[in-house]
């Protein structure tokens, strides 16, 4: 494997693994209303939406953990994760109910679903597949290198989200209504 494809799978590790803390940690932080979130999908049967609420955000952390950490079949975990969270998503767009919360992170920063998300989901899931192959030793410019790529990427992910929200937030709203 060249140090080009370990640099990428170690930058989609970082990258995603910091996007999985992220959103574990402010779930955990919503842990009152994340419930509603979770039940707003309506594709749990009732009895399941505390249990999963519960547990979804311990893990995110813990899978963002290993990813950052280097455990690389924590890519696998994600990966599925990531491409549940965008069949959610889908599903409920298809079925005409893109006003809800995506739950994704922060509460401030309410997101309605939209393809956007689901693309972001499948992009994030994508970029980890380089992580499961087989990383050569690094030398260290190529593991500041994937280190700086990893971190670029969660920034650019938290930029997205916060302009998404920050689109369909009240200021926008009331600017496009003029």
């Amino acid at each position: 494997m060249t140090a080009a494809m370990g640099i990428a799978g170690m930058a989609g590790a970082i990258g995603v693994g910091a996007v999985f803390v992220g959103a574990g940690i402010a779930k955990l932080r919503s842990r009152r209303v994340f419930p509603g979130v979770v039940a707003n999908y309506r594709l749990l049967p009732e009895a399941l939406v505390p249990a999963v609420a519960a547990t979804l955000p311990v893990a995110e952390v813990a899978v963002g953990l290993a990813l950052i950490g280097g455990v690389r079949f924590a890519a696998v975990p994600a990966g599925l994760l990531l491409l549940v969270f965008a069949a959610a998503m889908a599903i409920n767009i298809g079925r005409g109910r893109s006003k809800i919360d995506c739950g994704c992170g922060r509460s401030e920063l309410r997101q309605p679903l939209s393809r956007a998300l689901v693309m972001r989901n499948i992009v994030l899931a994508g970029l980890l597949v380089p992580a499961l192959l087989p990383q050569p030793p690094f030398a260290s410019a190529q593991w500041l290198i994937g280190l700086a790529a990893g971190a670029a990427l969660y920034l650019l992910t938290l930029l997205a989200n916060a302009l998404a929200a920050l689109a369909q937030g009240p200021l926008a709203m009331e600017r496009n209504s003029r």
